[in-house]
C-alpha cells in the first residue's frame, strides 16, 4: 500500500527517487500513465493489470467514451523499473504533459501513487473542511 506525501528533486536525466517504503512493494516494475488529472499515476504491473482487466480495447460493443478513455490511458502508459539507487526514469512525454521539471511531489493513494509538478499540486490541495464537504457529497450520491 502506498501512503503519504513525499517531495523529491528530479535530476537532469528525468530520474526520480522513490520513497524507500514504496520500493518494497514494487517487485516487477511499474506502469506509469495519466488517468484524469495532470499528474503521472503509477501502478505496480499487477495492479495495472487488475485495473484494466475489464477494459476490452478490441470490443465492438465499446462506447465512444470507453474508447477515448482507453486511448488516453493505454497510449500514455509506459513500463519502468527501479534502478539500483531506487530511482525511476520518468518518460519525457509524461514529464512534459504534466509539467514535471525539477521538483516533484509523490502522493501515496492506496494501490497506486501520483507524481505531481510541485506547483500544480499546491493548487490541487484542498482543506480539511473541503475534504469533509466532498466526502458528505459522495455519501449523499450513494
Amino acid at each position: 500500500m502506498f501512503l503519504g506525501k513525499h517531495e523529491y528533486k528530479v535530476d537532469n536525466k528525468g530520474r526520480l527517487p522513490l520513497p524507500p517504503k514504496f520500493r518494497k512493494d514494487i517487485t516487477n516494475g511499474l506502469i506509469l500513465t495519466m488517468i484524469a488529472d495532470d499528474c503521472i499515476t503509477a501502478y505496480t504491473k499487477e495492479d495495472f493489470e487488475k485495473m484494466t482487466a475489464n477494459q476490452t480495447p478490441g470490443s465492438f460493443s465499446m462506447s465512444d467514451d470507453q474508447r477515448r478513455v482507453n486511448r488516453h490511458i493505454f497510449s500514455n502508459a509506459e513500463e519502468v523499473s527501479i534502478d539500483n539507487q531506487g530511482r525511476i526514469a520518468l518518460p519525457a512525454n509524461l514529464r512534459d504533459r504534466c509539467g514535471i521539471t525539477s521538483n516533484a511531489v509523490i502522493l501515496g493513494i492506496s494501490n497506486c501513487f501520483e507524481i505531481w509538478n510541485a506547483e500544480s499540486y499546491k493548487k490541487e490541495q484542498i482543506t480539511a473542511s473541503e475534504a469533509r464537504q466532498r466526502m458528505e457529497s459522495l455519501e449523499e450520491r450513494k
